[in-house]
């Protein structure tokens, strides 16, 4: 049975909660065919962040090593992003490599360094562990199961997984699943992880593992929600070049959560809009390396092309446009 009655809760607060968001903070260097960079601010919880402190306030739990150049991350804080749970040990900090092709079609990672991420054991502060909005980033799901256990009754708990941790750590992963509200995953991963070819039968055994609905995300294409009674569908936004599409899975997430915290409220035409925020926020982060998309980003703009997308979404096939809820970014 799914974790949370979705549609039958809504506590419509005015004032958006806090999203505890936890996972990597890295240091990236990515070769595309228009250009590189070289050990830039990176990682799950970077992105999540970026994308979710345009709507509301996130915390974060994470940690880096002593060469991480903390100053990049002053944006975020000024932005209303809480570091407290980001902790600093002696050592190298995560750190990432990889190289794109023409057309962005393959991607290969040329090295990885987990450094003191490594040896990472989340810690939720005390006055953190109330939090009624869980995002768990792109970690071992031992970790995962780690931070639920220091979490007080959360109202909404949604996660991310890939192949590695599909292959490696099943179980563990089966046991995340069973206290989720929300998966996020794509096409590939969603039919590993359920060992079926079509991808609506794969969420269905996925939702019949505990999250109530699941989010496939589609890159360019959008995303899909699939959910016991409805299924919703929102298409990508047109970019008209794309740089550089690290990370854009978690921006994705951190648009999708800070607009249901937002809200308070997780209705369907609440969801619908949570999947606009999402694309919106995935499409802005592959038209610049790292972050840099989100620096200056006017919430005005991202309101827009939240609303743009709000206006195509789905649901069971019938266009949302009236009853998608769009929250407007800070």
């Amino acid at each position: 049975m799914p974790r949370t009655e979705w549609c039958a809760m809504s506590r419509g607060a005015p004032d958006p909660m806090s999203v505890l968001a936890v996972g990597s903070v890295a240091l990236d260097s990515v070769e595309t065919p228009d250009g590189s960079v070289d050990r830039v601010i990176g990682g799950s919880a970077v992105f999540f962040c970026a994308a979710a402190s345009l709507l509301g306030r996130v915390r974060v739990v994470a940690v880096v090593g002593d060469d991480y150049p903390l100053a990049q991350l002053r944006f975020l804080e000024a932005r209303g992003v809480d570091f407290e749970g980001l902790v600093q040990v002696p050592g190298e900090s995560f750190f990432w490599s990889g190289r794109y092709g023409e057309g962005f079609r393959t991607r290969e990672t040329t090295e990885t360094r987990l450094g003191v991420f490594g040896a990472f054991e989340p810690r939720i502060p005390a006055a953190w562990s109330e939090s009624e909005f869980v995002f768990l980033g792109n970690i071992d799901p031992v970790l995962q199961l780690g931070v639920l256990d220091q979490v007080r009754s959360p109202a909404l708990v949604a996660a991310d997984t890939m192949n590695f941790w599909i292959e490696r750590t099943r179980e563990s992963l089966l046991g995340v699943l069973a206290r989720l509200d929300v998966l996020f995953v794509s096409d590939e991963e969603a039919m590993q992880l359920a060992g079926l070819d079509d991808l609506a039968a794969a969420a269905k055994w996925i939702r019949e593992r505990g999250p109530a609905l699941v989010v496939v995300k589609r890159g360019e294409e959008g995303a899909v929600g699939f959910h016991p009674d409805w299924t919703l569908s929102c298409p990508g936004h047109p970019v008209a070049r794309v740089v550089d599409p690290t990370g854009a899975g978690d921006a994705f997430a951190g648009g999708f959560m800070a607009f249901l915290a937002r809200t308070g409220s997780w209705s369907r035409e609440d969801l619908a809009g949570a999947l606009a925020h999402g694309a919106a926020m995935g499409s802005f982060a592959v038209e610049a390396f790292s972050v840099d998309r989100f620096r200056d980003l006017p919430p005005r703009e991202a309101s827009r092309r939240a609303a743009t997308l709000a206006g195509m979404t789905t649901i069971e096939g019938e266009l949302a446009r009236k009853r998608t809820r769009v929250g407007g970014c800070r």
